[in-house]
Parts: structure tokens; sequence; C-alpha cells
């Protein structure tokens, strides 16, 4: 099947060109994607230096299965999950399906258990681009008019809700939800300080008003992301001053406002490394800090920050299980409690893509999604 794909070129551009999707075998589905969310790793991945499909955020409709698919079936919809767990390795049994020992993306450069280095050819063979295989981002690369994938990475749903809007779980909303509920377990009556309130930063919010977090203070450089904050859960707002190193500022302001010496959570959800130690500052003696963006950079922290008895974490996907946790996300939206139209601030046409990433980087948008027509 001939489709088209938003192909990085590795050295931060992409165009978009024509794909082969091949036909799924034995476990494989594939998917007609109908809508795909952006992420700021979406734009990362433009410099990693080789070619690959776009995109890790999506929904979409299956249109033809493997012979031994059992969940989904064509005409289902479902939403794509980028950490795709294989239900059978030691972490997948300790329900840590979101770190699967198995089936993490296989691309070239990547060392393999005999000491020798991958090619990718493992992980691309199902879709060609002018004749050979090509990486898909995260092994499902939304940004894709079609895409194959294993059946673990597609979850079904039945809920009424608009495919932008179903996009956005497979990343933004569930790293963000799952970091408050499942990895710091906010609890009810507590207060939680959240740096940074782009779409992860603001699902953190979200989980955390859901959780009966009674403040939730979240911290900005952007103006109009704290206005996007109160909507979706904050109940204080601090503007924060580039100016202000490790948010010393901000930090003595959050231990006014909740009077306790620090809130009882802080979240850091910017991706900065300079950032990383923030939250420890931000959090009264046994709080929990949680580093939610994924700062793969050394970072030097004071250890006088940990006193006393604080906890950091550094979690990922906010610890999905996605045929779990999809379907109570679902859920709470279905009730109105959890907000994805709302979060979706504006779609896009495919081949706006570059205006979508512009937008995404000025700090405009909740979530910008792509929607293929």
């Amino acid at each position: 099947m001939l489709g088209k794909a938003a192909i990085s070129k590795g050295d931060g551009n992409f165009s978009i060109e024509e794909i082969e999707v091949k036909t799924p075998e034995n476990d494989e589905v594939l998917v007609k994607i109908q809508a795909a969310g952006l992420c700021h790793t979406d734009h990362d991945s433009l410099h990693w230096g080789r070619k690959v499909i776009l995109g890790h955020e999506g929904a979409g409709i299956v249109q033809a299965v493997g012979n031994a698919v059992t969940t989904v079936k064509p005409g289902d919809n479902v939403i794509l999950n980028w950490a795709i767990p294989c239900g059978k390795c030691f972490q997948c049994q300790e329900m840590n399906q979101h770190i699967c020992e198995n089936n993490s993306p296989v691309v070239a450069g990547d060392k393999l258990p005999d000491g020798e280095v991958s090619t990718g050819h493992a992980a691309l063979e199902r879709t060609l681009y002018q004749g050979e295989g090509i990486e898909r981002s995260f092994n499902i690369g939304t940004l894709s008019t079609h895409t194959v994938v294993k059946e673990q990475a597609v979850v079904k749903y039945e809920t009424a809700i608009p495919f932008s809007s179903a996009a956005i779980i497979g990343c933004g909303v569930m790293t963000g939800y799952g970091s408050a509920v499942n990895t710091a377990h906010v609890t009810p009556g507590s207060s939680v300080v959240v740096i940074g309130n782009g779409g992860v930063g603001l699902n953190v919010i979200q989980g955390a008003r859901i959780s009966g977090a009674a403040m939730i203070i979240a911290v900005d450089v952007n103006p109009n992301r704290l206005e996007m904050a109160k909507q979706f859960g904050a109940t204080h707002t601090i503007l924060a001053n580039k100016t202000d190193k490790n948010l010393q500022e901000v930090s003595k302001l959050v231990q006014k406002l909740t009077g306790n010496g620090g809130a009882d959570y802080a979240f850091e959800c910017t991706a900065i490394p300079a950032l990383g130690a923030a939250p420890l500052a931000m959090i009264r003696n046994a709080g929990t800090a949680v580093q939610v963006s994924g700062i793969e950079e050394e970072v030097t922290i004071d250890m006088s920050l940990f006193e006393w008895d604080k906890i950091y974490i550094n979690p990922l996907y906010g610890k999905c299980r996605p045929q779990i946790d999809f379907p109570i996300l679902l859920n709470l939206y279905k009730k109105g409690e959890l907000l994805l139209d709302e979060m979706v601030t504006k779609i896009y046409k495919f081949e706006d893509l570059d205006l979508a990433f512009e937008d995404m980087l000025a700090g405009k948008n909740a979530k910008g999604v792509i929607v293929f027509e």
C-alpha cells in the first residue's frame, strides 16, 4: 500500500514523501492514521542524525490484521502506544510495561546483546522509502497516512471522541496524568507545583485536580500557558523570570503560598537541564519531587536539597499500562473530568506541519494536532 509520511533527514529538516507500507503479517496491524498529536520529542527527532518517519502520538482505524492478531479487527478505532509491552519479560510481569525489556525501539547504531551494532533493519522491513526500509519513530511513526505496528502497540476504544482528542492520549496526556496519579500518587487535599505548563505539564495539573489536590501552583515564563493552566485546574499561578537561577525566587513564593516549607509534590515538565533540581527546592521535608520531562543530561544537584527525607523520582511515560490506563483516561473524558477536546488548541493539515512545529515551539498551543483528510 502506498501512503505519505513526514520523513526527517536527520539534519533538522523533513519533507512529506511517498512511502510503501507492507501488508501486516502474524502479530501486526495496519492502521490508517486519522490524527497525530505533536510533541517536542517529534521536533527533537529531526536531529537524530538518521532518516526516520516522525510522530509518536496518534489514533486511527484498523485496515488489516495479521493472522495471529486477536484483540482488534478491521474497522476498529485504536489509539497508538509507543512504549510497546511484550507482556512476558521481567518488567512487564512486574507491571512496568512502559519499560519492557524486549520491545524497545531497534534503530541503527544500537548495541545488540551479542555486542554487534544494529543496522536497524529488524525494525525497518515493514515500511519502505525509496525502495529501502525506514525506521518509524518509536516503532509507530504516526505522522504518516498509514502505519504497520505490533498488536501490542494499539488499544481499541469505542468511546465517542474526536480522533484529534484521542490521538494525544498516547503520550502527552498519559505522561502528565500518569506522573501525578500512577507515579507520585497525589493525595486528596495536598499541594502541588507544576513547573512548565506545556502539553505534559497541563496534564500533570489535570491528574492532580482529578486526584483531589487542594492547591495546584502552575509555574511558567509564558503568560499564555499560565492562562491555560487555570482552565485545566491550577488554583494559583506564578510567572517566572528567565533570569531566576534555579527558580530560587519562585521557590520562596511556593514556600510562602503553602505555609509548610514547600509543597507536598513538585513536578518538573520543562526538559531544561538547569531546572532538573528545581522541584526539590519547592517541596517540604518528606515531600516528593518528580522529573517528568525526561532530562538525559548531566545535572548537578546540591545534596542539601534532599534534607530531609525528600523523594526524587524520574519516571517514564507516567508508568503507562496501555490496556489499563487508556480506558481509564477515556472513561474520565466521558465523565467530563479529563479535558481533551479543550486541550487541542489548533488542528493542522498535514502539509502545514512546518507551521504546527513553529506554533508548538512558540508556546501557542496546549496541543497541536495534525488531522489527515
